[in-house]
């Protein structure tokens, strides 16, 4: 069977003779929409899955592990004091747009980067400047050591740019308007088509430095419900699903023509505690809701062994982890709690959650059950994702549901960018949290380079963090994703969780 594509941009409609074959394109079921598709302007999951294969980085991860190998950057050294990090560059390579990659297209990034200063810069905080030494030579200096440098320019944010997006900036803006509905790396793929509600269309980057994808397109197809996504997949009509129910995966299981691949993640799903609201701002108030909660029911009713309950911010598995204090299932100590912080007659709360994570309205219902037995009353809200993900960087709310996986595996991925006050809002700090003892905490553990002296930095915030209860830490859960059989060359990367690795799947019928 041929597909028809609308080729925008030079208006050719092109219907069946010269079309792509069924085998040359991967559809994938999406739940929601990129906010935008400039990787130096986004920190949402969604932008990234859409933008990550058409871009490069300096360094890359190695397959499905953590391992760093070279990317854009062919090799680099960094100095004892760890200070200065200098990137040899390959040789050769252009832009989609035709711009020649080079070291000052490396320096333009990050003067980009920091100039516009949006949630992406937070993970470059640590350069202090950016120089060219030769035309293919590129030094780093850091404002002091910090542990996971190196991991940090294989993110999502440190995808290289064209300098050619200038030719496109609009009143100052870097090109800000532009690139969200464009890309312009040096990755196997482009976006080609972004029909908003509808699709978007990565296509091959025929003249790409490295080994061309297997696919010639891949279609990121919207379906914001989950049911429908399910009976896509199960038509054929649909190669990959995402984020479905975990009653939907369970009926999958078995179908023919369709696996369903698991594997351990490092994806975590809190409660974001306002602690700038009215009730909120006291802490014995927090700590009671998380007493509140009914955690074993959650994981076992509601997830159905596909996620633990969490032990602490650091995720089970990184090697900063500590099993910290678990709120237990105590709705007499909270209600103790309240009465002590002044609040025995009770107070509402708003709680948002969005569809695009199914089990957050199951979720918010037991919540709802769980503090009405507190005397608290629960009002739930749902929006869409960009709505959701707006109030939250305003501080526009009072709880929230909401997600976070590691961009480097590194704690620092769950304390810096979690607790440290400035990074308030989409940054990390949704908790719209400050301690100014955490804050000394997690500065200290970015600049020391001794193992044993940044655990026990580690340790300490973890054990703050729990005690101030900012979140409630919900479940770690499992990966799975659901795809047909015909769907080959799959690799699962803990760090790339809802990135599949386009440029090596093939589909065999």
């Amino acid at each position: 069977m041929k597909r028809m594509w609308l080729l925008v941009g030079i208006g050719i409609l092109v219907l069946g003779v010269g079309s792509l074959g069924a085998d040359d394109v991967l559809v994938m079921g999406v739940t929601a929409e990129p906010e935008t598709l400039d990787p130096h302007v986004t920190v949402d999951n969604n932008s990234w899955r859409a933008i990550y294969y058409c871009y490069d980085r300096l360094v890359e991860y190695e397959g499905g592990t953590t391992k760093l190998r070279p990317g854009l950057a062919e090799s680099w050294e960094i100095s004892d004091d760890g200070l200065t990090y200098t990137f040899h560059l390959r040789k050769g390579i252009t832009f989609i747009d035709g711009t020649p990659f080079n070291a000052e297209a490396v320096k333009f990034n990050f003067e980009r980067l920091f100039a516009i200063g949006k949630g992406p810069a937070g993970t470059f905080e640590f350069i202090k400047s950016v120089e060219v030494v030769d035309e293919y030579t590129v030094k780093f200096t850091l404002h002091a050591p910090f542990a996971p440098a190196l991991s940090a320019f294989a993110t999502d944010q440190g995808c290289i740019v064209s300098p050619g997006v200038m030719e496109h900036e609009v009143n100052g803006d870097w090109g800000q308007d532009w690139l969200a509905e464009h890309t312009a790396g040096t990755g196997p793929f482009y976006a080609a088509e972004w029909i908003h509600g509808m699709r978007l269309v990565l296509k091959r980057n025929d003249n790409y430095w490295g080994e061309p994808a297997k696919l010639a397109q891949v279609e990121l197809r919207y379906v914001p419900e989950p049911e429908d996504l399910r009976m896509l997949l199960e038509k054929g009509e649909i190669d990959i699903a995402e984020k479905l129910t975990v009653d939907q995966i369970k009926s999958l299981k078995g179908v023919p023509g369709i696996r369903v691949f698991e594997g351990p993640s490092f994806s975590c799903h809190y409660i974001y505690l306002n602690c700038q609201r009215p009730y909120l701002n006291d802490v014995r108030v927090r700590r009671a809701i998380s007493y509140a909660i009914d955690y074993e029911g959650i994981v076992d009713y509601i997830w159905q062994g596909t996620a633990v309950r969490m032990e602490g911010p650091v995720p089970i598995g990184f090697a900063e982890h500590i099993p910290v204090y678990q709120y237990p299932y105590d709705p007499d100590r909270a209600r103790a709690l309240l009465k002590e912080a002044g609040y025995e007659k009770g107070f509402t709360l708003r709680l948002m959650h969005s569809p695009v994570v199914p089990e957050w309205r199951q979720m918010a219902i037991v919540v709802q059950q769980n503090l009405a037995d507190i005397g608290i009353k629960v009002q739930i809200e749902s929006y869409a994702w960009a709505t959701l993900r707006a109030k939250l960087d305003k501080g526009d709310f009072d709880m929230s549901f909401g997600y976070w996986t590691p961009d480097y595996a590194d704690a620092d991925m769950f304390t810096w960018f979690w607790f440290y006050s400035e990074n308030w809002g989409l940054p990390g700090n949704r908790a719209w949290y400050k301690n100014e003892v955490m804050d000394d905490l997690v500065t200290a553990q970015r600049v020391e380079t001794d193992p044993e002296k940044r655990q026990r930095l580690f340790e300490g915030i973890q054990w703050l963090a729990v005690s101030d209860a900012p979140y409630v830490y919900l479940v770690q859960t499992k990966y799975q994703l659901p795809m047909r059989e015909w769907v080959k060359g799959y690799v699962y990367n803990p760090m790339l969780l809802n990135m599949p690795n386009f440029p090596d799947i093939y589909i065999e019928r």
